[in-house]
């Protein structure tokens, strides 16, 4: 007496299941130039290392013996499996099934599956294709009723923002909860021409009088310039990658701290160049990112969200090994002025680094906020004012390398200047309340207008004043603790880093994490 029978039934259901939505709807996919969930989910883990959990969920139908004569799976793939070599819970949107609509036993996988990945405390990698749980108004006839909306498990989804790293990837046409999946995590990626993101598809547009195609209405060209998601891959595989490179920056959950790779680079290393690298002339510009890949491990520098938020360039990166957050201004960018999305930019990438215990670095060159109608129009200074108050809440330690200009209120929050951090200074920086040139006309209004020759008077105040601009008056009085040799930043931030390892605590952060 043996249960090779069941066993052999089970193995039945499960080849059923591997047949996704059947030839036709997989050909098409394929076809359409993009791969199947199961190969998504085995080019994203690393090699053999998946285990499925709900390998045979889906709606039955049998014959009048009780035999099983097809299976249509569940439209959500899950389990777990390793990245790196690091355990991690992945699920899998197979839009061969119903268009990755709500279907059989997909309700009770999608809240499964996030709670495993809550309670186990494993990274949450979400391949999205379709509307991923969302509905379909096929429903109704199935059903034969509506429903009030609602959304079963989303606490979780929320819950685990701030304990679990979460990465989504947007591989096809994602729509309403499949798009707030992708939203609802801490690094997104969308593949450019091939995945798009909507509250709702052009069909329901096309109701409103818009007629749109899907890469029109919600390609990546839109979403990785609006802050919806964060970078853009030329192909799946591409995107496979990202993921791979953010999570290898990050501890498995808040209750770990990142990881130490093997220092290959010196830490004592100098880039001479460095020391030419800021123009004398302040309205000149110069490369950051040139900057920044001079400073940090050879290669570890990893870019999140370059085309949103421009003026401001954050990203993950290792110095002499350990794994540091790092902001940097963009003078290419408004002159790396703070705009209201730079601002949202800052509030989630310090908070990024607040969860997982990643110590900050900023390079800073910011000449306030931007100004203008737009500017104000854009309630900039609310946003402002909230990443003012992100890095203020930041405990994590924190290193400023102020390069060149530090003004008004955005200069201000190159810090938090009520705790303690180390900060720097290169002999290029220019700071202020406001620069001497925006100012001048108002503070010396009266003497300028009373002079035989305002323009000449003008112009002898603001060259008494630029003799009083040097960073070595702010250092004499201890209001910038060092001045370094632009080629000493390396060895500084390496220091920085190793000084900073043992402050960083485990645990949840004190405030939950906003999408």
């Amino acid at each position: 007496m043996s249960w090779e029978k069941e066993v052999e039934e089970l193995k039945k259901r499960k080849e059923l299941a591997l047949n996704m939505g059947g030839e036709e709807k997989v050909a098409r996919h394929v076809n359409a130039g993009k791969l199947t969930v199961r190969d998504r989910i085995d080019r994203m883990l690393d090699k053999d290392s998946f285990e499925e959990v709900g390998s045979v969920t889906g709606k039955v139908e049998y014959d009048d013996q009780g035999n099983i004569t097809s299976l249509q799976p569940a439209n959500l793939i899950t389990g777990r499996g390793r990245v790196n070599g690091r355990r991690v819970v992945i699920a899998g949107d197979d839009f061969t099934v119903r268009g990755g609509a709500n279907d059989a036993g997909i309700r009770e996988k999608l809240v499964h599956v996030e709670n495993m990945a809550n309670s186990l405390r494993l990274p949450m990698i979400r391949l999205v294709d379709g509307t991923g749980g969302g509905g379909s108004v096929k429903n109704i006839e199935d059903d034969g009723r509506t429903y009030i909306p609602a959304v079963r498990g989303w606490d979780l989804v929320t819950d685990s923002l701030s304990k679990i790293p979460v990465v989504a990837l947007a591989l096809g046409s994602t729509a309403g909860l499949g798009a707030a999946r992708v939203a609802a995590s801490h690094y997104s990626v969308m593949v450019k021409e091939t995945s798009q993101m909507f509250v709702a598809g052009p069909p329901v547009v096309a109701r409103t009088g818009q007629n749109l195609s899907k890469n029109e209405l919600g390609g990546s060209n839109i979403h990785t310039r609006n802050g919806a998601v964060d970078d853009e891959a030329e192909s799946e595989e591409e995107a496979f990658e990202m993921a791979r490179r953010f999570l290898s920056y990050l501890p498995q959950s808040v209750y770990e701290l990142p990881e130490r790779t093997t220092p290959t680079d010196d830490p004592a290393r100098r880039d001479e160049w460095l020391i030419e690298a800021i123009p004398r002339d302040s309205r000149k510009v110069y490369k950051m990112r040139n900057i920044i890949n001079a400073v940090v491990d050879k290669d570890s520098f990893f870019e999140i969200g370059r085309k949103w938020g421009r003026s401001c360039i954050t990203g993950f990166a290792r110095l002499d090994g350990w794994p540091v957050a790092l902001m940097a201004s963009d003078p290419y960018q408004f002159g790396g002025a703070w705009t209201a999305d730079t601002a949202q930019k800052v509030i989630r990438f310090v908070d990024l680094a607040q969860t997982f215990h990643l110590p900050v670095v900023h390079l800073v060159d910011v000449p306030g906020f931007l100004i203008g109608r737009q500017a104000e129009e854009q309630a900039t200074i609310r946003h402002g004012v909230r990443a003012f108050a992100a890095v203020a809440q930041a405990t994590v330690p924190w290193c400023a390398v102020i390069l060149r200009k530090t003004y008004g209120v955005a200069g201000a929050a190159h810090m938090n200047a009520g705790r303690f951090n180390l900060r720097y200074a290169w002999p290029s920086g220019d700071w202020g309340s406001l620069p001497i040139a925006g100012g001048l006309e108002a503070a010396y209004k009266s003497e300028i207008e009373a002079a035989e020759d305002p323009k000449a008077k003008l112009e002898e105040i603001e060259a008494r004043l630029n003799r009083l601009r040097s960073p070595f008056r702010t250092a004499e009085r201890f209001m910038v603790e060092e001045i370094i040799d632009p080629r000493e930043t390396r060895r500084l931030l390496c220091d920085f880093a190793d000084m900073a390892a043992p402050l960083r605590e485990v645990g949840e952060p004190r405030f939950g994490v906003r999408p």
